[in-house]
């Protein structure tokens, strides 16, 4: 069986690699650890298929340290433990160990904790892996010990290069315009190991096409498009989710109603439960237009009501036509700035005393306690406005709307 292009073409040496160069770059900082033969233990953040495997097992090669590597899904303490003795054999004579956790973020804190003492005595040099956020997944003990090398996406044109020298090495009978290519990169999504299975897919569906074996081999968009069935990167309890809500906010907060849309969108593909983005585009009529635009609330609250009735996929445009108007609609905060002004008084002062000549006097004994005595009753002025103190006598100048 042939070996997956992704692994026969695995980087040996750094300059194997593509991207990352703001981390193994002639300046990047592991570069400069490698050199100075000083590895600290790491973690690795980033999207899928852009090095960090690789660049783990590229370091231990050529600092030549003992190499193993666990799956968090699959290992436990117990290999672990394993890996322990024989590291701190290594370590009594002066030999270094890289354990090299993969999705390290699914180890519990008991897990987690087990690495600590090899950590903290230089008995092993751990790279963790992880695709979601450190802060919110890796133990602060943990993290404290480690340094954090965030990865980036792969360019599609780099992807593309990539692939170009590997498909004239393993189909030199395979023609291809240059933009099929790197459309096949695009869609990979910055992730190398993904690039080569969509060209392998593609290449074995050209292939099942063309029964005389001398017809020329075109790769085409079709193929591609028929290969590529990648989903999209979205964790709806993760930090994807918080970042694509953010930008959702921002983009309608800036009024940008082609970027607005798009993030909504991205959410929906990703299989985001509707209500949920209905009901956070309620609270942003709210607090980023307010009484700026008052149908602005009626509308999103009409959506909201549109998303329970009638669900995926029928109500996706009533989220897009909602976004379109919440975009273009004026801004107006204050609602939402007077509300927070509002909750620091309350906790600042307490429960202050309602001023008696605003209260209700439905009884004598409240009447001759002085309850309700001055009040003026507005519509008696010509201008319906008396301008009679309402608030608590320590907050009579407060001015929540300016």
């Amino acid at each position: 069986m042939d070996e997956p292009l992704a692994s026969k073409y695995r980087p040996l040496t750094l300059s194997d690699m593509i991207g990352q160069e703001h981390l193994i770059g002639d300046q990047g900082p592991i570069r400069k650890l490698m050199e100075s033969n000083k590895l600290p233990s790491m973690i690795f953040w980033g999207p899928p298929g852009t090095g960090k495997t690789t660049l783990a097992y590229v370091i231990s090669q050529d600092l030549r340290y003992d190499f193993y590597k666990l799956q968090a899904v699959s290992s436990g303490k117990k290999k672990l433990m394993e890996i322990t003795k024989i590291a701190y054999q290594n370590y009594q004579f002066n030999k270094r160990t890289i354990v090299f956790l993969d999705e390290i973020h699914r180890w519990n804190k008991a897990q987690q904790d087990t690495l600590l003492p090899y950590v903290e005595k230089g008995i092993i040099t751990l790279i963790g892996a992880t695709t979601e956020n450190p802060s919110f997944t890796i133990n602060n003990a943990l993290l404290s010990r480690t340094r954090v090398f965030t990865f980036k996406a792969l360019d599609a044109r780099s992807i593309a290069q990539k692939l170009e020298q590997v498909l004239k090495l393993e189909y030199s009978d395979i023609t291809y315009k240059k933009t099929t290519l790197l459309k096949l990169s695009e869609l990979a999504g910055g992730d190398m190991r993904s690039a080569y299975n969509i060209v392998e897919i593609a290449i074995s569906i050209l292939l099942s096409e063309i029964s005389d074996k001398k017809k020329k081999k075109v790769l085409k968009l079709e193929h591609i498009l028929s290969a590529s069935q990648r989903p999209l990167m979205y964790d709806r309890n993760g930090e994807e989710h918080f970042n694509l809500i953010s930008a959702v906010h921002k983009s309608l907060r800036s009024s940008d109603a082609d970027a607005g849309a798009y993030w909504v969108a991205r959410m929906l593909a990703g299989g985001e439960d509707p209500l949920y983005i209905a009901r956070r585009l309620v609270r942003f009529a709210s607090e980023d237009i307010g009484n700026a635009d008052p149908n602005a609330l009626i509308l999103a609250n009409a959506v909201f009501d549109t998303c329970q009735r009638i669900g995926m996929p029928e109500c996706e445009v009533a989220l897009i036509q909602l976004s379109q108007y919440l975009a273009d609609a004026p801004k107006n905060n204050s609602a939402y700035t007077a509300s927070n002004n509002i909750k620091d008084d309350i906790r600042k002062y307490g429960e202050l005393d309602v001023p008696l000549h605003i209260r209700n006097a439905p009884t004598k004994l409240m009447k001759e306690l002085g309850y309700s005595k001055g009040y003026i009753y507005d519509h008696d002025l010509p201008n319906k406005r008396s301008g009679q103190q309402c608030l608590p006598d320590v907050l009579k100048k407060r001015k929540y709307f300016k």
